[in-house]
């Protein structure tokens, strides 16, 4: 019973945003690892501000209790999280694995909103609106993107292009069709308008 309530659950909370949060989540993944390639464990470390403080060799986390973890050698595993929210958590057992369970960096699911004029300027209006039907409903096809906008398929496809290359929209396949979700940097844009 148990099982079926969670599978219910998920289909009616989370599955009409589950593209925007694999979306967010896999944007702090990709920016935290080109941080480490780039500036190694340190800068890694150093980008969990303000959320943690690398002063090494000590990382000092936002957590509700005073707590030691000693890693003695064993790692540290970070987790993204959604659903975590204003400060990261750890496992209590020290016996498991060491593990920081972090907040990513979010907008509300009903952020995403009609575009300002600033947004029109700067991207164009096609891409505007483009970006703005992605926001607005989850895992969109450039078909119903085209249908949306009012512009060709064709041209969808070269402008999704476009924006994901600019890391403000995320495109993944999901059987026969390519579905498009706003990226966290995409919502930020649209908010700020």
């Amino acid at each position: 019973m148990l099982t079926r309530a969670l599978e219910v659950y998920f289909g009616a909370a989370l599955q009409p945003h589950w593209s925007r949060i694999r979306a967010v989540v896999g944007n702090d993944i990709d920016l935290r690892t080109r941080t480490l390639l780039d500036g190694g464990i340190q800068a890694l470390l150093n980008g969990l501000y303000p959320l943690a403080r690398w002063d090494s060799p000590v990382l000092e986390v936002d957590y509700p209790v005073r707590r030691d973890l000693r890693l003695e050698g064993r790692g540290l595993l970070l987790v993204p999280s959604f659903f975590c929210w204003r400060r990261p958590t750890a496992l209590a057992d020290p016996a498991l694995p060491p593990v920081l369970v972090y907040p990513v960096a979010k907008a509300p699911l009903d952020v995403a909103r009609a575009t300002g004029d600033g947004v029109v300027r700067l991207l164009g209006r096609t891409r505007a609106a483009i970006l703005a039907d992605v926001a607005r409903r989850d895992g969109r096809t450039s078909s119903d993107v085209a249908v949306a906008v009012g512009i060709a398929p064709a041209s969808v496809s070269y402008q999704m292009g476009v924006l994901r290359a600019g890391g403000l929209v995320d495109s993944h396949r999901a059987g026969k069709y390519v579905l498009h979700a706003a990226t966290a940097l995409g919502l930020r844009l649209l908010d700020a308008s």
